[in-house]
């Protein structure tokens, strides 16, 4: 069975894969293109630059397998047409996410900013603006695999965790979930909001000025999840509300330089860096082979995404 490979894993792992029974035509990503060989293919490992390809040439194709988490730039329409199964990196990056938001829950909580300052001009003071974690109460909007890392590291601080999710179903390391349409009864008893929500037409803007408006005052707003769950002009509204902002996705990337969110000393700006960790080849490899190997013998992979439902 023929299998485009955009970037190589090492000859190992490359050596396990074709012993899984594929015939591996390797393209490399920072210059692929179609061609006559690349068209042939029935599987397809696509690492990022998958808007470099005309799936409707590729006409054997049967299942893709990506190496991010989103998948926003495939054809989602087209490839329901044509049944073609889409598979994630699902949970690859998880770890180093929720490692991430919990940084900088407590660099807020912990007053970092002011820190670095005094630091920076070499002032000698106590810094007394600081508060702990523990008894606090933090809501997770997604409670998916990143949000049940982050759900298991804030437990260990000795808070509430409340978790989102379409249907309120309960999930580990969640103390209480809720329902999507709950959001607005809920999202002001929290001292911590989380944004890990999918994108999908009923997650656009779901942070809008009302939610910042029900939100606590001095509480944190962290979106590690994906950059259109937040309206970006609510946020430089209401960002001075709150003890402190942590941003590393956005509605238009990169954030546009006159942005006032740039030089508000509580607000931490990344540049969708949240994912980045040396475990993390490891973790992608386990997802690709896990997939390819239940794809060959069963003919379909182990996790699949729905794509009508955009997860």
């Amino acid at each position: 069975m023929k299998l485009l490979m955009t970037r190589k894993f090492d000859d190992e792992k490359m050596k396990m894969i074709e012993d899984l029974g594929y015939e591996i035509v390797f393209h490399d990503d920072r210059i692929l293109k179609n061609t006559e060989e690349t068209d042939s293919v029935e599987v397809a490992y696509i690492y990022y630059n998958t808007d470099k390809i005309d799936y409707t040439r590729m006409k054997n194709l049967k299942f893709v397998q990506l190496a991010s988490v989103g998948f926003d730039h495939i054809p989602k329409e087209y490839f329901e047409e044509r049944g073609i199964i889409l598979s994630n990196n699902k949970g690859g990056y998880s770890i180093p996410i929720a490692e991430y938001i919990l940084m900088g829950i407590l660099e807020c909580y912990k007053n970092v900013f002011s820190l670095r300052k005094m630091q920076s001009e070499k002032i000698w003071k106590y810094e007394m603006n600081m508060l702990e974690l523990s008894g606090k109460r933090a809501l997770i909007m997604g409670t998916g695999d990143i949000g049940k890392e982050t759900a298991k590291r804030l437990k260990a601080f000795d808070v509430e965790v409340w978790g989102l999710n379409t249907d309120g179903r309960n999930i580990d390391y969640f103390d209480r979930c809720f329902k999507t349409e709950e959001l607005d009864g809920i999202i002001g008893k929290c001292d911590i909001v989380v944004g890990l929500m999918p994108s999908t037409k009923k997650t656009y803007r779901m942070m809008n000025e009302k939610r910042f408006e029900l939100m606590k005052e001095g509480a944190v707003f962290v979106n590690a999840g994906r950059g259109s769950l937040v309206d970006t002009k609510a946020i430089e509204k209401y960002a001075p509300k709150f003890r402190g902002v942590v941003l590393d996705v956005f509605e238009e990337e990169p954030l546009y330089k006159d942005s006032p969110l740039w030089n508000m000393e509580n607000v931490i700006i990344t540049p969708h860096n949240s994912w980045v960790s040396e475990g993390n080849n490891e973790r992608l490899f386990k997802n690709v082979y896990s997939n390819l190997k239940s794809y060959i013998e069963t003919g379909k992979p182990a996790t699949m995404l729905q794509l009508k439902k955009g997860y």
